[in-house]
């Protein structure tokens, strides 16, 4: 009996330290970056793992810069805009490859994730000239297509197979009252979709956070670019210096809202995940 005991307390031991090293893993960068970010330019090459005083000359400074406030605000809006899009296009198209039974249905479905295995600089090339002929060149709108283009694969593939789990007499239900396909997908099928909507949302709003190669090449002036290119090209006074308190402040800042979003909508994310893995 004891050395079955012995054995659990092994067990739970090991667990907690593989957990233990997990979260040191994954916290410790950001951790640091925000200890950077609170020290001044004189002690940021003296490696210490605590801070007696914090100082936020370098969160002053990242913020009184204006192309760096004007850079939060197109994230903000490209990541809104490209969420609403894609949940939208997602959605119906979701509901058509998942409902509706049609030949080659299969394909359409391998062909969607397909272009999701694409990388970004093998289409950049191609969709540049695209952006360029229709006039969106160094503008957000440029930036809200390319990420709908990368975004919709993804969401279409996992509301597809969420719409594919919901039961069928809901909608026939509804059908036979008189309700349309449009009525049937809002008013019935929708709410049962919350949880699915809530994490592909969230993460296409990080995926379009945090793109930063077709942000750097569609976009020319401060006046349209997004949070990531606006931190690559923070200087500091010498040509020969990175100001990295500047870098770590600005990139706590963009990064706490994630954080945040994450907290914020974590049950609805974990519902969404394991719903999407059991079959109703």
């Amino acid at each position: 009996m004891s050395l079955r005991l012995l054995k659990k307390t092994l067990l739970r031991l090991g667990f907690c330290v593989a957990i233990g090293i997990l979260l040191l893993y994954a916290v410790f960068p950001f951790y640091y970056a925000v200890l950077t970010s609170l020290k001044p330019s004189s002690a940021l090459f003296q490696v210490s793992y605590w801070l007696d005083k914090p100082d936020f000359s370098n969160y002053t400074a990242v913020l009184q810069q204006a192309s760096f406030l004007q850079a939060i605000g197109n994230s903000v809006f490209v990541a809104i805009c490209v969420v609403a899009l894609a949940l939208f296009l997602s959605l119906t198209a979701a509901y058509a490859l998942g409902r509706v039974k049609f030949r080659g249905r299969g394909t359409v479905l391998l062909l969607v994730l397909g272009v999701s295995m694409f990388p970004q600089v093998a289409v950049l090339s191609g969709l540049f000239e695209v952006i360029r002929a229709l006039g969106l060149y160094n503008s957000a709108w440029a930036l809200i297509l390319s990420y709908t283009i990368f975004t919709l694969p993804f969401t279409v593939w996992v509301l597809t197979t969420f719409i594919g789990q919901l039961p069928g007499e809901l909608e026939e239900a509804a059908i036979m009252d008189g309700a349309s396909p449009w009525v049937a997908l809002t008013r019935v099928l929708l709410p049962l979709l919350w949880p699915a909507l809530v994490t592909t949302g969230l993460l296409a709003f990080i995926a379009a956070w945090n793109e930063f190669l077709f942000a750097l090449t569609f976009t020319l002036t401060d006046q349209e670019r997004t949070v990531p290119v606006a931190i690559a090209l923070i200087s500091g006074g010498s040509q020969h210096e990175l100001p990295w308190g500047l870098l770590m402040a600005a990139s706590v800042i963009v990064t706490v809202p994630l954080v945040l979003l994450v907290l914020v909508f974590q049950r609805r994310i974990v519902s969404g995940l394991t719903t999407g893995a059991l079959k109703g």
